[in-house]
């Protein structure tokens, strides 16, 4: 039986033509023009927006952050030794974001949101784009309600409000990232979720920050994003937004968040390498024209939005490193005009022994008593003109002998209520047992106490609250002002632990 070959042929045919869809895909595919550090030019792609995803050879991802006439610039993230000139790049019509969620509390992930702590992937439905405008006037509502960083000098002198930009600047070593764990610390209690961005240090710094959080029960709450000195200054430039959109999902869900940027002076850095590497036009101190918008457009993200959108809150704690306690060069000037106040960490006040080394002189809260209760307001509200008027007195009497007796007692309230003001690190203090101690100071209970035992004193007196006026103290942390009857009370508990320091000290003399 012969087969007749032609027809099975064309009954293939018949059947491949019947089944055939047709269809078209269209690629926005560019070519490298040239890569280095970290930095590749591409052509072909001009329709391209900025912070576009592309995909490089090598399964390797890169984002448009430079648009020109004739080619855009963009930042590899990851190997880009991998690429060669010639090599295909294809724009894939999607902005870069970042996936959000609960699942980050507790973890420490990459500005890209992968996991870096070895605990396995987070699962995330989620993404938030990383560069977004910020909120407008109409969606916000002026900061009232204080955030708590359990730091005397600070909760007292220079409030931090719930949806505030407060810079923390200082010289190297002073301790502007204790003051930023210290406040992540005390967030336990206070229902603040907490974000700290790490940019450019060192990972054992990292590593320091993470095992410390951790001892003091403060990782739950908090997400480490990490971009250290040895990653890629692709990652060290997204940090701090990766961060920013993190806490933004927070605030959107109509909670309180806490954002911490250590420090944007190397973010700058970064921005820098990047932008010359581009060719970019530089500037002062060869910064590109558009630093300043570099940061004012992460920081003003920060808010308290309005009932009507939610309620919620971001607070931005951003740190910046100076040179020599110099704060009118280019970056600090910027951040300082861009922040809602600044936290002035001093190195020869650190030197000196004073801890944290705050210089309530030169730092200001622009918030001001809005963002503190009114039992801390009434406590705290002559203290900074008293301290500053024992500082100019105490620099008067190092050239006089002769003091009268009224000056005489001003510099001595003052050096203790300056002894008052030092505190440990990682002991954050709850804000009624602030008011308790501060009151007792400012109400001359330590007048008589000497100066080396001030310390002893403040330990003893809370331990003597919380053990036997523990009612008190709940009763200022529930009615967050002191009424006459608080008063009363507080004036008899501090006047019988009083009695028995002074016997305690008597017995051991």
């Amino acid at each position: 039986m012969s087969i007749d070959v032609s027809k099975v042929i064309a009954r293939e045919l018949t059947k491949k033509i019947e089944g055939f869809e047709p269809s078209t895909q269209a690629r926005r595919v560019g070519h490298i023009l040239s890569v280095a550090d970290g930095v590749a030019q591409v052509s072909g792609l001009a329709h391209a927006a900025y912070l576009e995803l592309l995909e490089f050879p090598q399964h390797l991802t890169g984002v448009a952050v430079n648009l020109e006439e004739d080619f855009i610039g963009a930042i590899i993230l990851g190997d880009y030794l991998k690429l060669h000139e010639g090599d295909e790049v294809e724009a894939k019509n999607t902005l870069l974001s970042i996936p959000v969620g609960e699942d980050f509390l507790g973890r420490v992930v990459s500005p890209l949101g992968e996991p870096l702590d070895g605990k396995g992937p987070i699962t995330a439905k989620i993404r938030y784009p990383l560069e977004k405008i910020a909120p407008g006037v109409v969606a916000r509502q002026p900061v009232s309600s204080p955030l708590q960083t359990g730091i005397k000098a600070i909760d007292a002198l220079i409030p931090i409000g719930r949806g505030q930009r407060e810079l923390i600047i200082g010289d190297r070593n002073t301790g502007k990232t204790a003051i930023g764990i210290d406040t992540i610390i005390h967030q336990k209690k206070e229902n603040v979720t907490c974000i700290y961005v790490a940019i450019g240090q060192k990972a054992s710094r990292v590593a320091q920050v993470i095992a410390e959080l951790e001892n003091r029960g403060a990782l739950s709450h908090t997400i480490i994003v990490s971009a250290t000195a040895g990653d890629s200054v692709a990652l060290q430039y997204l940090a701090p937004y990766a961060g920013c959109a993190l806490g933004e999902y927070f605030m959107g869900k109509g909670k309180d968040a806490l954002v911490i940027y250590d420090d944007l002076s190397k973010h700058a850095w970064a921005y820098r390498q990047i932008s010359l590497t581009l060719r970019r036009p530089s500037g002062r101190e060869a910064y590109p024209g558009d630093v300043f918008y570099l940061h004012s457009r992460l920081l003003e993200r920060a808010c308290r939005l309005s009932d009507a959108n939610g309620g919620g809150s971001l607070t931005a704690l951003p740190v910046i490193e100076t040179l020599d306690n110099d704060v009118s060069s280019y970056i600090p000037t910027n951040v300082i005009s861009i922040t809602d106040g600044q936290i002035y960490l001093e190195s020869d006040l650190f030197f000196a022994g004073q801890r944290p080394a705050v210089n309530i002189g030169l730092s200001v809260s622009r918030v001001g008593g809005a963002a503190q209760i009114k039992a801390m307001k009434s406590v705290a509200g002559n203290l900074r003109l008293d301290l500053a008027q024992y500082r100019e007195l105490a620099a008067f009497a190092q050239f006089s002998t002769d003091v009268d007796e009224t000056t005489k007692k001003q510099i001595d309230r003052g050096s203790r209520m300056v002894e008052l003001l030092k505190q440990r690190q990682y002991v954050p203090m709850a804000v009624e047992k602030q008011v308790a101690v501060l009151w007792a100071g400012v109400n001359g209970y330590l007048d008589d106490v000497p100066v080396d035992q001030i310390q002893e004193f403040e330990k003893t007196l809370l331990t003597y609250l919380e053990t036997r006026e523990h009612k008190l103290l709940t009763l200022v942390a529930k009615e967050k002002k002191i009424t006459k009857d608080i008063e009363e009370l507080l004036r008899k508990a501090v006047e019988d632990f009083k009695k028995r320091f002074v016997k305690k000290e008597e017995k051991e003399g």
